[in-house]
């Protein structure tokens, strides 16, 4: 159309007799609608935001932790290279509260005592420095046999046990395998169990351990708990 010839050419109309200038008639009659497609693009950029604030609100709970399981599955199947190997036989989610706990009771009654040898994964010695915390928790859970959850008031009190405790349990759905362990480190009344419904379910349906107060159970709470750690490493 820019093209000096072009602005010499005569279109008919209908009629066969009046004659139009090419040039004026195309830009009169098929210029770019520039209106319209600004009203389309915003409408659609409108639906899609729509449809995605409808979607968080509705499934937003959900998408968080199934990003961080596929993720962990993802990983441990390149890490894996076909044979599932895990790096560590427990992962144990605790409070830093009751670390102390941890380090002096937890880690030496169940990595010292075999065989066969435990391998722990604590967050405070295994977690991978620099890393994100959450990639942290969900590949360290992945790479994991099974999950020890240490229960006190502490733990109900930190977001992240209670987001370690989320993708557990999520992965115990998904894989129907007895992975997930239970140990209350102190009372836990039923008002304050019952706001944290992921765990108040699990106590209704799975069989939990206790630590005894008396020093004279602490060997039988022990035996216990290596024994079902230890026998699963044997699976």
């Amino acid at each position: 159309m820019f093209k000096p010839t072009m602005k010499e050419l005569q279109c008919l109309t209908d009629n066969g007799i009046d004659q139009l200038n090419f040039l004026g008639y195309a830009k009169e009659n098929c210029s770019f609608e520039i209106e319209f497609m600004l009203f389309a693009s915003t409408s659609a950029f409108l639906c899609i935001f729509i449809i995605v604030v409808l979607s968080y609100k509705f499934a937003g709970q959900y998408i968080g932790p199934f990003y961080h399981i596929a993720s962990g599955w993802f990983r441990e199947a390149l890490r894996a290279n076909g044979k599932h190997q895990y790096r560590y036989d427990v992962f144990v989610s605790y409070s830093g509260k009751d670390e102390h706990w941890v380090m002096e009771e937890l880690r030496p009654n169940l990595e010292r005592r075999g065989p066969p040898f435990l391998r722990l994964c604590l967050h405070s010695r295994d977690f991978q420095l620099g890393e994100d915390i959450v990639e942290n928790i969900t590949d360290s859970i992945y790479a994991s046999r099974q999950t020890l959850c240490l229960v006190s008031r502490n733990y109900l009190g930190s977001n992240w046990c209670s987001l370690e405790m989320q993708l557990a349990t999520y992965r115990l759905q998904v894989e129907h395998r007895d992975i997930l362990i239970l140990v209350f480190l102190e009372m836990i009344p039923s008002r304050l169990l019952s706001s944290h419904h992921r765990l108040a379910r699990l106590v209704k349906t799975r069989t939990y351990l206790d630590w005894p107060q008396e020093p004279e159970m602490h060997e039988v709470f022990w035996d216990r708990l290596w024994c079902k750690l230890s026998s699963n490493k044997a699976n």
